[in-house]
């Protein structure tokens, strides 16, 4: 096999893109011996360029092999020899109908390659998802079904191909960006039977090798024990890392810390069959300030996917982030430059109080996830909110006003001539009938838009009660929201 591979020149054996995007067009057991750890200190031997860039940043933590016995990492993606561009991928598999901010990492590296003009590949797992990976995890997954896995891969799709699309449209930086391309290696295992492929692939794995990576062994000492459909998640997913750079000329492997073993299976296995050099990087794990990492296991998912966590969450999810984490988060979740990066928290030293640097990280988060809309979206229910600001209560629709107040009831109305306060309190059921009701008014327990009303029999006013929106924003007490949407205005 030639040491390189051309995706154009195997374009005929690649299993079918789902969606190609370039800036400007459509297009375990003990760690082994060959992983180095980046220190706060230290570099890869020979690393220059983007990898030194990324480990400054804390966006690479290990290198798997540190040394090629043909090639150097550092030389993959130097523009100076023949080997550049280089594939990269990461695999994300479908166990939920969105990403969430745990996944993050791994696309902002997928990100950083592309634009530094390499071809970057986000495999979704819609073959590996119904095994079920076991690292990390103390338990097997709840099995999904096979539609269910289906339907998970194609929101998984969309996501990714939303981000990579905010991605060019909002964040170029003038250079030329290598491709993103999005495949599914269900596209490739849905053509093989068991027979053939334990028979081709199975016999270049010893038992001794899988039965010692450290996510084995933890789930082999618990109570639980492991599945053979688990225990067979690693070889699956090293075959992906040889399809990969059979077809499409893939040299490189991202995954999350907890993937260790599985990426060294693929090294393994491409080495054993071809003597060809590829590599692995792992990203660092972000964790919650408990120490759990974030992820719909855990339970904490701060999720990509909008109908699932509004802009608005996602973006005061990071404005709560703490002072001693946010310039980490800064240079990880981020495409500002370190010196940029630097300035903005000179400024937080001067004024605290602004919260500065949480606000642009969450701002550009946002606007990648979301895009620029969902930025503005975020910054008008955040106003709304927490400065009872008419004027974004005006602007914001009934989508905003739902996901902003998501314990609210929603009533549709018709604007009867006369209509008062106290009709509407009533007709939205937000209030009891009777005396006790009348009397929550006049004792100030109700406003609308954030003005109180104390006059139960006061007319509505359009543009005062109702806005030009044809909403109101009923709030009864101190925590209790009904959203209002006049008909027939």
């Amino acid at each position: 096999m030639k040491s390189q591979h051309s995706p154009r020149a195997d374009a005929k054996m690649a299993a079918p893109v789902l969606r190609c995007f370039s800036r400007g067009r459509w297009f375990g057991s003990p760690r082994p011996s060959g992983f180095l750890l980046l220190g706060p200190r230290e570099a890869h031997s020979g690393a220059q360029g983007l990898l030194a860039m990324q480990k400054a940043r804390g966006l690479f933590k290990e290198f798997f092999p540190e040394r090629g016995t043909k090639i150097e990492l550092p030389e993959l993606f130097d523009r100076g020899t023949g080997n550049f561009p280089q594939t990269i991928y990461c695999g994300f598999d479908p166990t939920a109908d969105s990403l969430h901010v745990g996944h993050l990492l791994a696309l902002l590296s997928l990100f950083h390659f592309q634009r530094a003009g390499h071809n970057v590949i986000a495999l979704v797992g819609g073959a590996t998802a119904r095994l079920g990976d076991p690292s990390g995890r103390t338990k097997e997954r709840e099995a999904l079904e096979p539609e269910r896995v289906r339907s998970n891969a194609r929101a998984l799709r969309q996501g990714l191909e939303a981000m990579v699309a905010n991605h060019q449209q909002l964040f170029a930086n003038g250079r030329t960006w290598g491709s993103f391309t999005v495949l599914d290696n269900a596209a490739w295992y849905q053509k093989q039977h068991l027979v053939d492929f334990l028979t081709a692939v199975g016999g270049h794995f010893r038992m001794g090798t899988l039965l010692s990576r450290q996510s084995v062994q933890t789930r082999l000492k618990s109570s639980e024990g492991m599945s053979l459909a688990e225990f067979l998640y690693q070889v699956l997913q090293a075959y992906d890392f040889y399809y990969l750079f059979k077809h499409y000329g893939c040299r490189v492997q991202l995954g999350g810390s907890d993937q260790l073993g599985n990426i060294v299976s693929g090294y393994e296995f491409i080495h054993k069959l071809t003597g060809e050099d590829v590599f692995g990087i792992t990203v660092p794990l972000i964790t919650s300030t408990t120490g759990a990492k974030l992820g719909k296991s855990a339970g904490n998912a701060v999720w990509l996917n909008r109908e699932k966590t509004s802009p608005f969450e996602l973006y005061q999810f990071f404005v709560r982030q703490q002072d001693d984490l946010v310039e980490r988060y800064l240079k990880l979740f981020t495409f500002l430059p370190l010196p940029e990066i630097d300035h903005i928290m000179q400024l937080h030293v001067k004024e605290p109080e602004k919260r500065g640097p949480q606000k642009r990280l969450a701002a550009e988060v946002t606007k990648l996830v979301h895009g620029q809309e969902g930025l503005d979206s975020a910054k008008r229910c955040t106003q709304a909110l927490y400065h009872s600001s008419i004027d974004a209560l005006e602007v914001m629709s009934d989508q905003e006003l739902r996901e902003l107040f998501k314990e609210a009831s929603f009533s549709e109305l018709v604007l009867d001539p006369g209509t008062s306060v106290l009709d509407t309190c009533r007709k939205a059921n937000a209030i009891p009938d009777g005396p006790r009701g009348h009397r929550m008014i006049t004792e100030g327990g109700v406003s609308i838009n954030h003005r109180q009303v104390t006059n139960p029999e006061c007319v509505l006013v359009v543009g005062q009660h109702i806005l030009k929106n044809g909403l109101s924003l009923l709030k009864i007490g101190k925590r209790n929201f009904y959203i209002i949407k006049w008909l027939q205005l």
